[in-house]
């Protein structure tokens, strides 16, 4: 397969394999953490022939939806050069496998081993870039037979999360999810919020006797603040401004945003305004979820 290249995760019920090796310093971890935040079950640095039987122990306790990773590296000595045998072997069972390798250039290796002061594991009484030659030689023959090759030499640790997460997330992992969260500001302002925004300059239904024991989220109060004309407008240019900001959030690997509405109580005004605001981001093609901190405190 070539580089840069992987299987779509598919829609079939087969478990998930993923081996991750590659050169010291090619971001191993990073890519390993990523799998982990996505909730996949990730074992480090294990001899290869286990990682069939850590599978079936992990597939008997959840189930066929098993998400497994494991990483692999020269560390677990003898042992890893049973790498091939053991991917072949796994090829052949019924599980989606796929053998990651994470590579680098030499000076950006060395570069990122002077920044962190560590010496190369295979070093030895030579230099870093000594140990990064032998390593590289050491596994000529797993980057020839795996499913997808990174070079991360032009990635960050961002950049680098946010791969895996295209490569190996399911369509949901991959979006932002927007959180769009109403409260009233006399029970404080949310400290979750990313962005707070106040709307109590929209007249206040709770002063109109037959939207006092409304909610926002009744038609009546909403036609009532969506009604205004500022309320219009602010609406309008919120989603103008906000919505740079969720691509730049999705570009810098951000998979979790609130968007913070508040009113005086929470209760009409930012209920009403947060539903609308959901409303438009999810027709845009955003993930949203709608919470209403303080509806029903009063």
């Amino acid at each position: 397969m070539t580089e840069d290249h992987a299987p779509v995760p598919g829609a079939d019920t087969r478990g998930d394999v993923v081996i991750i090796t590659g050169l010291a310093g090619a971001g191993r971890e990073t890519a390993a953490h990523a799998l982990e935040d996505m909730g996949w079950y990730v074992v480090y640095n294990i001899a290869p022939q286990l990682i069939g039987t850590l599978y079936d122990l992990r597939a008997t306790a959840v189930g066929r939806e098993n998400r497994f990773a494991v990483v692999v590296d020269p560390r677990s000595g003898p042992f890893f050069n049973e790498l091939s045998d053991v991917v072949a072997e796994l090829r052949k069972a019924d599980l989606r496998l796929r053998l990651l390798f994470l590579t680098a250039d030499e000076s950006t290796l060395v570069r990122r081993f002077d920044s962190v002061r560590r010496p190369h594991p295979l070093q030895g009484e030579e230099g870093v870039l000594e140990g990064i030659r032998r390593e590289r030689e050491m596994l000529a023959p797993y980057r020839r037979i795996a499913d997808l090759v990174v070079d991360t030499s032009p990635l960050n640790v961002h950049q680098l999360t946010m791969k895996m997460r295209t490569v190996f997330g399911t369509s949901e992992e991959q979006q932002l999810t927007v959180t769009m969260l109403s409260f009233g500001f006399k029970y404080g302002i949310p400290l979750e919020a990313d962005h707070v925004s106040d709307v109590r300059f929209i007249p206040n239904p709770y002063w109109i006797p037959e939207l006092k024991p409304l909610r926002g989220t009744d038609a009546a109060v909403s036609e009532y603040v969506l009604g205004d004309a500022n309320a219009g407008e602010f609406v309008s240019r919120y989603l103008e401004m906000i919505t740079p900001a969720l691509r730049g959030y999705t570009a810098e690997n951000k998979h979790f945003t609130t968007l913070a509405i508040g009113c005086t109580g929470g209760k009409h005004r930012s209920v009403a305004v947060a539903e609308k605001i959901g409303d438009e981001l999810r027709r845009a093609g955003h993930a949203v979820r709608i919470r209403h901190r303080d509806l029903g405190r009063e």
